[in-house]
Formats: structure tokens, C-alpha cells, sequence
């Protein structure tokens, strides 16, 4: 990324020969990530996020549509830049279903086709839930809302880098991805539309990205994100078994050494770095705070809401009580984690789970025999 700071600075909408050398950057990186997603040059548009390409989609579409029907399908557990998005339009006089999930956080086929209604204008359903990591059929979803004429549209910033994704293979018409989920720079993105249709613009005052998103292009983290996106592919398969190997190695020892514990999300469909656990008795937050004491970082949700005491939608959608919700903690791992990084959180885990209980008035009222959970 360094030399698109200092050496190849210009603007890419210049007509001099540095504008021109800028312009020739992002059209060489547009469609490397094109290749990549097997896509055309012409469908990627660079956002600032991936919450922005969510956005963009889910607005772009609507508006565009209004004439044809407001009815959007999308699902219980959707990242809040959706969820959001689509409380907004209910606002603005659309009508959203949101999908229930089972209790492993996957969406059934069957509840997405009788949700389906005539005036239905567009399906947004996340590839893989970010808390709980289970992976959705987006595929037969997405052959579903072809054979409806429907647009489709899904969040696959938790999947693009780590597992396969492929916008023909998973039938969609629109995909978003954030450049920091796969080891990319934060605050630049992608939203994928088949044939360059993108529905109406989300930002106005600019001919930029195709006379579509107004806004000086992002150079250096369009590189940096072309380039970790390439590093992630090309090291995908080696990546995926050790870092699942290292989850696995994570539930297995909680599942056996920790009592009063579960393992939230499918138990195979699921993110090869995704470790999410609800421990009864104790309070999420607290947990935290002590593995933080250790080093250790971890997470109660989603990080866009880590400041918020509500319980995680996700968690209560799979039918877990308030109580529950509240104890539960996400470790996530990437290909940089090592066998020590786990046996270190393997010794610590279980003396922290211990200590929260002991002054947990919970779990000394479970051992009066006084369940609360």
C-alpha cells in the first residue's frame, strides 16, 4: 500500500498522467477481485464497508423496486447493518419478514419459499452469521429466488477470504465484503451487482464507480484489500484446516472440562474459525474482562454493538433464554493462532469459569437447589 501514498497519489477522476496512473491501479484491482469472486470488472463497486455495501444494496434495490412491491425477506439473525437497514425501510412504509432459525441458526428453504409473496422485491440472507458462525444454503436459496425473479442479496463479509465464494456458485445478484475480515485494511469494501445493476445510489455528487457511489476512490486501501484478498485464496484450503483444527481443539476441551455449557451454532456448518459458547451462571462481560486480565481477547457479539447490554439477538433467536444469552463468549481465530495461542486459553479458561461462579449468586442458588437458569 506504501507507494500509492507517496509515489502514485493522484486523483483517479484527473485527466493528467498521475490521475491516469491512479485510474489504471483501481481498473487492474477491480478486476482482480473480480477473478476472484468470479464476477466482471463491471459488477464490483468499492465501498468504505461492508455495512455500507449492505446498505446500498438493500436501499438501492428498494427504491429502485417501490413500483413493483415493498416486501423484503431476510432473516432473525442478520448483521445489525441489515437488520437496521431494514427496520429504516419499515419506516418508510415497506414490509419486512424476518425469518425464524432453528436452533442451530440455520434458515429453512422451505420458510424462505412460503414467505415469497407477490409483491416480494428483494431476499437478503448473510452467508455465515458473524456470532455464531453457522454457514447458510445461500446457494439453493439463491436458485430459489432465481426461479422467483426475485433479487438476492447476501452478507458474506464473515465468509469471502476464509471459505469459498463464488457469485455465480451461490446464485446471488448482490454480495458484500469487508477488505479487515480478511486481514485487509478497515474502512474499505465491496458490494458485488450482477451486470453492474445496482439499484439507486446511496451517495450523490460524484461520477465515481460508474457514475454510482460519488466519492474520491480509497487508492492504497483498494490495493491493500485486492492484495490480502489474493493472500487469502491462494492459502485458503492450508489456512482453513489448521485454523479448524485449532477450533475443534478449543470445543472439544470445553465441552469436555467445563460443566454447564454449550456449544451455540451448527456444529459442522460453521466458520473454520468460530468458537461460540454459552456458559450458564455467569455474565459474558465478566468473562471477558478476566481473559482480557489474561491476554486473552474475546467477544460477547457482534462488534458493532460490544457497547450495548442487551442480550445478542442472535443468541435469543436460537432459543436461548436472557439468562443464557448473557453468558456467552465468542473466540475467533485466524491463520495467525498457533497451538500455544490454545493451550494458553485452555489453561486459563476453566480457573476464570470457576472464579465468576463462585460469586455468582446463580450458580450458589443452583446448588441450594434454587435454579434460575
Amino acid at each position: 500500500m506504501l507507494p500509492y501514498f507517496t509515489d502514485i497519489y493522484g486523483n483517479p477522476s484527473s485527466v493528467h498522467s498521475i490521475g491516469r496512473d491512479a485510474k489504471r491501479v483501481i481498473d487492474t484491482e477491480r478486476a482482480k477481485i473480480a477473478e476472484i469472486l468470479g464476477a466482471k470488472p463491471r459488477e464490483i463497486f468499492f465501498t468504505a464497508s461492508g455495512s455500507e455495501a449492505d446498505n446500498w444494496a438493500i436501499k438501492g434495490v428498494a427504491a429502485a423496486n417501490r413500483k413493483k412491491g415493498n416486501h423484503i425477506i431476510t432473516t432473525s439473525i442478520e448483521h445489525h447493518a441489515v437488520l437496521h437497514t431494514c427496520q429504516y425501510l419499515e419506516r418508510q412504509g415497506f414490509e419486512v419478514t424476518y425469518l425464524p432459525v432453528d436452533s442451530y441458526g440455520k434458515v429453512s428453504i422451505e420458510d424462505v419459499e412460503k414467505a415469497v409473496r407477490k409483491d416480494t422485491i428483494l431476499i437478503s440472507i448473510m452467508h455465515a452469521n458473524n456470532e455464531i458462525g453457522t454457514i447458510q444454503p445461500i446457494a439453493e436459496i439463491g436458485e430459489l429466488a432465481k426461479s422467483k425473479g426475485i433479487p438476492f442479496h447476501t452478507d458474506a463479509v464473515q465468509t469471502t477470504g476464509t471459505i469459498p465464494v463464488n457469485v455465480k456458485d451461490l446464485n446471488v445478484d448482490m454480495l458484500s465484503l469487508s477488505a479487515h475480515k480478511f486481514h485487509g485494511p478497515k474502512g474499505i469494501g465491496v458490494l458485488y451487482a450482477r451486470n453492474g445493476r445496482i439499484g439507486d445510489n446511496l451517495i450523490h455528487g460524484g461520477a465515481q464507480e460508474a457514475n454510482k457511489r460519488a466519492g474520491t476512490e480509497n487508492i492504497p486501501y483498494i490495493v491493500g484489500m485486492s492484495t490480502a484478498l489474493q493472500l487469502a485464496v491462494e492459502n485458503m484450503e492450508e489456512n482453513r484446516k489448521k485454523v479448524q483444527m485449532l477450533r475443534d481443539d478449543i470445543i472439544s476441551f470445553v465441552l469436555n472440562n467445563i460443566d454447564h455449557v454449550r456449544l451455540n451454532g451448527h456444529p459442522t456448518d460453521r466458520l473454520p474459525g468460530n468458537a461460540n459458547f454459552s456458559f450458564n451462571y455467569i455474565e459474558g462481560e465478566s468473562l471477558l474482562l478476566m481473559l482480557d486480565m489474561k491476554g486473552i481477547c474475546a467477544s460477547s457479539g457482534s462488534a458493532c454493538t460490544s457497547g450495548s447490554l442487551d442480550p445478542s439477538h442472535v443468541l435469543l433467536a436460537i432459543g436461548l433464554s436472557h439468562e443464557v444469552a448473557h453468558g456467552s463468549v465468542r473466540f475467533s481465530l485466524s491463520d495467525e493462532n498457533t497451538q500455544e495461542d490454545v493451550d494458553y486459553l485452555k489453561e486459563a479458561l476453566p480457573g476464570i469459569v470457576k472464579t465468576l461462579r463462585n460469586i455468582s449468586p446463580l450458580y450458589n442458588g443452583r446448588k441450594e437447589g434454587n435454579n434460575h437458569v
